[in-house]
């Protein structure tokens, strides 16, 4: 599917495309796993990658052409990053977005500051997502602000059962908790430090499904197929494609409320918009990522085109490459917890990745973190075959050979 975005009054700057000779260099904000499939995919395509991070050891950092090893706010690193790159993103959605606008003043930065900070605050995000429903007709679920204690006496009875996230931070299941009742409330927001959280009802889910979508300079958006994804502790369990449960119908208005919203930011890049499906069939949005996803790690081997590589396209203002499926995929998440046998373990040892890699249709992808700790995200395994059968079949038998429960 693929779409012309919406107009917008947020200017477009440094329209001419930047040269492909390996001379240019492309920037990335944070040295994580994401970052590091970032500048494969732009090396592959001939650019040099500078990474800003402030850990010496980290995954972007082992591959980059060069690491500024420093502070996301430190304006000393960020304005040379943004003279010697032609364009810069960011492989997390927690980078200041003063630092974006610094990297602004002489840099092509996608997506823009003003993209990245609706999603870092949970109600400017459900108020954006509730304007774009004006024509995505797709709501976020009900919720109410909580600032302080009086905010929950005015809870709506209705809102219980819930969950309280905060505003700002929290991924992977933190700075999140369920709640019953006011007192529970209670409790969970003082368990959160008092710091501003929302409150979101629980509604009857069925599954989560996430698209991911992709926007150039010129405003031509194109979507990739719907994702249906597992979780277990708030943390990516798998990611399935073509999702098992997923209709046409919910498929398409799930990808036409994507592409309302991507274009309603006027955003350039890839950016990953997670929605609930519930028991009766209705669609919920819930939030969105900024950047590459973790439920778009099958489009490295899956697709014509992998998530990394459009983010490359859009930041260096290219055309936007094909995203169509090639191969029924499942992907699983590598956590630190496979290399410990046992809950008690306390010693790792290497899995068995030759036994992993003996499975025809397994495609390994390890981040090159050498610490491995239990929930810490270390790899990923996609698996593609020529149906979805063969695939699931090789995923039970890889999480056989890891221990890890199917």
């Amino acid at each position: 599917m693929e779409e012309k975005a919406q107009d917008s009054t947020e200017p477009m700057v440094h329209a001419t495309p930047p040269t492909t000779t390996p001379a240019t260099w492309l920037g990335v904000m944070g040295g994580g796993q994401l970052g590091r499939m970032f500048t494969h995919e732009a090396q592959a395509m001939g650019y040099k990658v500078a990474v800003l991070e402030p850990e010496q050891d980290c995954p972007t950092g082992h591959v980059a052409d060069r690491h500024f090893l420093a502070d996301y706010s430190d304006e000393v690193a960020l304005t040379e990053m943004a003279s010697l790159c032609a364009a810069v993103t960011t492989e997390f959605e927690n980078v200041a977005a003063d630092s974006l606008a610094i990297l602004a003043r002489s840099s092509f930065v996608a997506p823009a500051a003003a993209s990245v900070s609706v999603a870092q605050d949970r109600m400017v995000e459900k108020r954006f997502f509730t304007e774009c429903a004006k024509t995505s007709t797709v709501l976020p679920a009900p919720h109410h602000l909580i600032e302080s204690a009086a905010d929950i006496e005015a809870i709506p009875v209705d809102l219980l059962p819930g969950i309280l996230k905060t505003v700002r931070l929290g991924y992977d299941g933190k700075g999140q908790a369920r709640v019953r009742s006011l007192d529970e409330v209670r409790q969970a927001f003082a368990g959160m430090n008092g710091v501003a959280c929302v409150l979101e009802k629980m509604l009857p889910l069925a599954y989560e499904v996430s698209v991911l979508v992709v926007r150039g300079v010129d405003g031509k958006a194109a979507v990739y197929p719907i994702a249906e994804n597992v979780h277990r502790d708030g943390i990516l369990f798998t990611t399935t494609v073509p999702g098992p449960n997923v209709c046409g119908e919910t498929a398409e208005r799930a990808q036409r409320a994507a592409l309302a919203i991507i274009g309603q930011l006027n955003y350039v890049g890839v950016l990953c918009i997670e929605f609930f499906v519930l028991q009766d069939g209705s669609l919920v949005v819930n939030e969105m990522a900024p950047r590459p996803h973790n439920s778009g790690h099958y489009t490295m081997d899956a697709c014509v085109t992998s998530q990394f590589a459009q983010q490359v396209r859009a930041m260096a203002r290219m055309p936007l490459g094909d995203t169509r499926q090639h191969s029924p995929a499942v992907m699983l998440n590598i956590l630190g917890d496979v290399w410990f046998e046992g809950d008690d373990s306390q010693q790792a040892r290497e899995p068995a990745w030759d036994k992993i890699l003996a499975l025809p249709a397994a495609h390994l992808h390890l981040y090159g973190k050498a610490q491995p700790r239990r929930a810490r995200k270390m790899g990923h395994i996609t698996f593609i075959a020529a149906t979805m059968a063969e695939a699931q079949q090789q995923l039970a038998q890889a999480c056989a050979i890891l221990g890890i429960a199917p």
